[in-house]
């Protein structure tokens, strides 16, 4: 099943859309919004997707063109986001990168951190930051949405929690990451508001793909139309989704709708590109002794998207300019 949600409201406006995401239908006898939805998932499920079965066959009343750019984030704010940092070989490359060790703990211990939830940015609108000296960089991820999780789950049991994907842009702001983690209190200003894929889809759209609480397809970035990168998502991937999701329950339980990222997707295998300028940036500086690639400037484009073995996109497209914001 794949859903949406129209840019309308602080909450948005849930539409369930077909597989190949041409046609979507609005569903307010279900629920209003995703969040409804996910409230009480266990009846709307059902009933969702007997609308996205008709919606498939050609049978649903209402149906109208699907339009990706009227959409925001599937969850346009949400009661929890979360993001992991699932792919170590990324770590340890930005920290070999610095002289700096990496603790043997990182390699069964997640890193997570607790990011703003409460204004997402619209997959396709721009990206709005005061100051390209901040390092505006992006970050290409996958990330779960939950139902109700029980604190103290195991990995096993969060496994049957996970009821939809999306894509996701953790914008980063690079130059700020320093100052704020040498406080020793984490990351706040330097983690400004995300982006989500205009789709989120249930694991079982994914077929054999989704195995091992995993994604196994490449996620794509282009930057200004040229390919940055196309990591496979299933490799590499050191914590899977449903032991993210457990750590994040470890001391707490989770409403419904929190959002659980699997950090920036990463290959040992440097011939497919990375997901985030800082990355490349790090391997520029241990290869040529200096970075030479610059973040993003205003008037870049970014795009990050997903496709089947067909070449048909999963989630639709996160396609954001980075532009000056101007109070």
């Amino acid at each position: 099943m794949k859903l949406a949600s129209l840019n309308q409201g602080r909450d948005g406006v849930l539409v369930v859309v077909s597989r190949d995401l041409s046609r979507a239908v609005t569903v307010p006898t279900i629920a209003a919004t995703l969040q409804a939805a996910l409230d009480d998932w266990a009846i709307k499920r059902p009933q969702l997707e007997a609308v996205y079965q008709r919606l498939n066959e050609g049978t649903q009343e209402g149906a109208f063109a699907f339009d990706q750019g009227a959409c925001h984030s599937p969850l346009p704010r949400a009661y929890h986001w979360a993001d992991g940092s699932a792919y170590v070989n990324h770590v340890e490359l930005v920290r070999k990168a610095r002289g700096a060790e990496m603790p043997e703990s990182f390699w069964h211990d997640p890193l997570m951190y607790q990011g703003g939830a409460d204004s997402f940015i619209a997959p396709q609108a721009p990206i709005r930051l005061a100051d390209e000296a901040w390092g505006i960089d992006l970050e290409a991820e996958l990330a779960v949405i939950s139902d109700d999780v029980p604190m103290g789950v195991s990995a096993a049991e969060a496994a049957e929690h996970i009821q939809l994907l999306m894509l996701v842009n953790d914008v980063s702001l690079r130059n700020l990451i320093p100052g704020e983690l040498a406080k020793g209190f984490g990351f706040y200003q330097s983690k400004p508001s995300s982006s989500f894929s205009p789709v989120a889809i249930t694991p079982d759209e994914l077929g054999d793909c989704w195995k091992e609480g995993k994604v196994h397809r490449p996620l794509v970035s282009r930057i200004n139309g040229e390919l940055f990168g196309q990591p496979d998502a299933g490799t590499d991937m050191t914590f899977n989704f449903p032991t993210l999701l457990a750590h994040a329950a470890k001391t707490r339980p989770l409403g419904a709708g929190t959002i659980i990222g699997s950090g920036t997707v990463s290959n040992y295998d440097r011939s497919a590109g990375s997901s985030c300028l800082a990355e490349k940036r790090m391997l520029e500086i241990i290869e040529q002794g200096e970075a030479q690639t610059p973040f993003l400037r205003f008037g870049d484009r970014v795009r990050i998207e997903m496709f089947d073995a067909q070449g048909q996109s999963l989630f639709g497209a996160i396609d954001q300019v980075v532009e000056r914001y101007e109070r």
